[in-house]
């Protein structure tokens, strides 16, 4: 069942056309060596296959960015007839609760999907950050390309392959960047994981190597004294405010396993403290308990903008306080990027303030939901665990890599655009909070990854729900105690300002019910 297009937009910004090969990308001789090597197991030409790795594609053509541009008029509509029988799946009771099937997808195209109940949906939440380029994004193609020549994506940790270490380096690169003329960063090797939450567990246990041995090796620097993990807490300093994956440790890091981690703490094991977003006075407290002694500081872990807490964003003196003091007192630093890595013009956020983290974990936004696939970025200091310390054995694939690759090279060329989007997104909400001030109390977050902090949850709760009615995918945080009730989103880097437009229009009727 098609429906008439009820309205036609047109594109609002000029997304620079980037066209790439495989072997522009990834380096003419390398992809020589591979065409030479795969002719010689197959038997193929190898003049056939360098064609194909010489085949430019544009990574984002601008007849696309018009025809998904003439379907935002459809969002929320039925385009075709709903799904009649689906499989229920034998999920946990927690995650089949919180499943909407109706919003599954059956398709995606650029910022949009198709769900089972046949409405089609804005991926306003990119997915859950998965997809800053939208589905089925064009230069994705490049590893279809790779995928004919036969290159391997299953490789191990000692096998690294030629994309994987060219990516390493391609990665330290963007993050050490002078700052505006500042000393080059500090960041000298890469650790490739597979998780968002591997990479910060594997941080956690540099840390923990300074307290701790890992195997029986020479004692570490601060043997016998306990180690005191620093996170962001919520407004009332309890621990509900971050979240840094969800292995054993960073879960008691924000307050899960509430019994284990008293035990630890009695136990003289490690213990947790926790700072108020945006609290110097909390900071200070912080450092003047733990500096020195029998209980110091093994690490401070922290986002830039909690999108798992309002999408509440650090201000600049906290941020330059907090480095200020950690760099006094040896306390290695873990910015957790792996939500806000990718929709930052420099590709870090961190770049942004002028610090210079121990440690930086990136995911989610880089791979484009083609792989999972995380960094760990670090200082050659906390180059301590052995081989297997954090062994993961598809953390080397080539092709997500590569994915890294195509994703960086469309990023890194329409940083200028997408931040003029961000900024108009965000001049957006301000007008929109302001007519609606009654129910809107701040409008957090960064450009993309921008969030409406409600007065209370159910009002929140109320808006979401209308919102999402209309095919426009938002979340709300309302589940955690201490938590500004907020509606909350993350734009693809794709979205132009009609995407804009229509986000805050929809935003704008919801309210408008609500009154």
């Amino acid at each position: 069942m098609q429906i008439e297009r009820r309205q036609t937009a047109e594109v609002r910004d000029q997304f620079r056309s980037v066209r790439c090969s495989l072997a522009e990308l990834v380096g003419v001789d390398y992809i020589r060596d591979v065409c030479e090597a795969r002719a010689a197991l197959t038997g193929q030409g190898v003049e056939r296959l360098l064609r194909l790795a010489s085949q430019k594609v544009d990574l984002f053509p601008r007849r696309l960015q018009h025809a998904l541009a003439r379907r935002l008029g459809d969002v929320g509509a039925l385009v075709m007839t709903p799904q009649s029988r689906t499989e229920p799946g034998a999920t946990t009771q927690a995650f089949r609760k919180a499943t909407q099937i109706g919003s599954a997808p059956l398709t995606g195209w650029g910022y949009y999907r198709i769900g089972e109940d046949g409405r089609l949906y804005l991926s306003s939440k990119s997915e859950h950050y998965h997809a800053p380029l939208g589905h089925s994004f064009p230069g994705y193609r490049l590893l279809d390309h790779a995928r004919r020549l036969g290159l391997p994506n299953a490789t191990h940790n000692n096998t690294r392959g030629h994309i994987t270490r060219q990516l390493e380096s391609e990665l330290l690169a963007a993050a050490n960047a002078p700052y505006g003329g500042g000393p080059a960063g500090k960041l000298a090797c890469v650790l490739n994981l597979e998780t968002g939450s591997l990479a910060v567990e594997a941080g956690v246990k540099m840390m923990l190597a300074r307290f701790y041995q890992i195997q029986g090796d020479r004692p570490p620097p601060f043997d016998g004294v306990v180690p005191v993990f620093a996170v962001l807490g919520d407004t009332e300093g309890g621990l509900a405010g971050n979240y840094h994956g969800t292995t054993i440790l960073t879960q008691v890091l924000r307050g899960m396993w509430p019994t284990l981690a008293a035990k630890l703490t009695k136990a003289g094991v490690l213990k947790v403290a926790a700072v108020r977003p945006n609290s110097v006075e909390d900071l200070e407290s912080l450092f003047a308990r733990y500096a020195a002694g029998t209980e110091r500081l093994a690490g401070f872990l922290h986002e830039l903008v909690l999108m798992n807490y309002g999408g509440v964003r650090l201000e600049q003196r906290f941020v330059r306080r907090l480095y200020a003091l950690c760099e006094q007192h040896d306390v290695p630093t873990l910015c957790d990027e792996i939500q806000s890595c990718l929709w930052a013009p420099e590709l870090f956020l961190f770049r942004e303030y002028g610090i210079r983290p121990t440690l930086v974990a990136v995911g989610k936004g880089f791979p484009g939901g083609e792989y999972a696939a995380s960094r760990l970025l670090f200082e050659s200091q906390m180059d301590v665990l052995p081989q297997f310390g954090a062994l993961v054995t598809n953390g080397q694939e080539e092709l997500a890599s590569l994915a890294y690759r195509v994703t960086m090279r469309w990023a890194q060329a329409n940083a200028e655009v997408t931040e003029a989007v961000g900024q108009y997104y965000r001049q957006k909400l301000e007008v929109l909070a302001a007519a609606h001030s009654n129910h809107i109390r701040a409008v957090e977050g960064r450009g993309h990854l921008a969030s409406l902090l409600f007065g209370d949850a159910g009002t929140a709760d109320a808006f979401a729900r209308t919102v999402a009615a209309g095919g426009v995918d938002i979340s709300v945080q309302t589940y955690k105690p201490a938590c500004p009730p907020a509606a909350l989103t993350k734009l693809p880097l794709i979205a132009d300002r009609a995407v804009v437009d229509l986000v805050v229009s929809r935003f704008e009727a919801a309210l408008r019910r609500l009154a």
